[in-house]
């Protein structure tokens, strides 16, 4: 019952979470082991922002990246270019984030299907290219270095620090997204994802709410790359590049659409597996790619929606 909990609310999503990450620095063998974990957490808050976009709203984004790259280099340009403090240039980074989705969300989220993904692919590649040709400003494809993150004096350093960080991040955006799923915009987001027409008919604004969807997935992948560039210290334009948006739509299509829990077990896989099969050299990618078919082959509602029906009907 406590496992079907888990599954069906959003209590029991959020302690089954809260469970994990208290679980896993009593078993991490070294920071290593932390340092891979507060990957996970930072990976699954930026694919938590592409679940309300494309699990909740049911926009396709294959360039979500871009704004993973914008976070990241407001945290290295602020301090260095503006003297910012990094704290602030993140929040910065944010809202420059929320503000681009918007500029760019109203023309694009006219289009719908292909036309869509194509235009919001286009969008990560601009992003990427520029990041890589200012090289006055953001040092070019060598990147630049990015500085350390002080609260109150006291400097946010070590694989444990950032592994609770990253963890308290993650924690506060799967509360907002379930609270954004229980509320009457989530309700709307869903009925507009089944059918933009029923929607609109029903009485939802079916522009303005793609928007805010569009938006919000944004902040958090700009939260996502700032967390990234402050905990690497080093930042290059290759974190918006197109592979890191498939990856995050890989994240959330493995773990299951429209799924918080799903967004975490597929950062998980995506972060964690590569990890793993660094044994194998230079077949590393090819059984990833390999077991990423399976998956879609044999559980292509992803894991979780899985997880939560074969739970549900022992439960029964």
């Amino acid at each position: 019952m406590m496992l079907a909990a888990a599954f069906t609310s959003r209590r029991g999503t959020l302690l089954l979470l809260v469970a994990v990450m208290l679980l896993v620095p009593l078993v991490a063998p070294s920071s290593f082991y932390l340092r891979v974990a507060a990957l996970v957490w930072i990976f699954a808050l930026a694919a938590l922002g592409l679940t309300i976009v494309m699990g909740y709203a049911g926009q396709v984004s294959l360039g979500h990246a871009g704004f993973l790259g914008i976070g990241a280099y407001a945290v290295a340009i602020g301090p260095r270019h503006l003297a910012l403090d990094p704290l602030l240039s993140l929040a910065l980074g944010a809202l420059l984030c929320g503000l681009v989705a918007y500029l760019v969300g109203k023309p694009i989220l006219k289009l719908k299907g292909y036309y869509l993904a194509i235009a919001t692919l286009g969008f990560g590649l601009i992003v990427a290219l520029v990041l890589a040709s200012e090289s006055a400003v953001t040092g070019g494809p060598d990147g630049m270095p990015v500085a350390r993150l002080s609260l109150f004096g006291w400097r946010v350093t070590g694989a444990l620090t950032w592994y609770w960080v990253t963890a308290g991040a993650l924690l506060l955006g799967a509360l907002l997204a379930l609270n954004v799923e229980a509320s009457p915009t989530g309700r709307a987001l869903r009925a507009l994802h089944d059918s933009e027409i029923a929607a609109a008919g029903a009485g939802v604004d079916v522009a303005s709410k793609k928007l805010a969807a569009f938006v919000i997935g944004a902040v958090y992948a700009g939260i996502a790359g700032a967390l990234l560039a402050l905990m690497n210290g080093l930042i290059t334009p290759e974190t918006a590049g197109f592979m890191h948006s498939i990856e995050l739509v890989a994240m959330v299509i493995i773990g299951g659409l429209g799924s918080v829990t799903g967004a975490v077990v597929g950062a998980a896989f995506l972060v964690v597996l590569p990890q793993a099969l660094t044994s194998l050299q230079e077949y590393e990618q090819a059984v990833l790619g390999l077991l990423i078919m399976v998956f879609m082959i044999f559980l292509p509602s992803g894991i979780v929606p899985t997880l939560r029906r074969l739970v549900l009907e022992r439960a029964s």
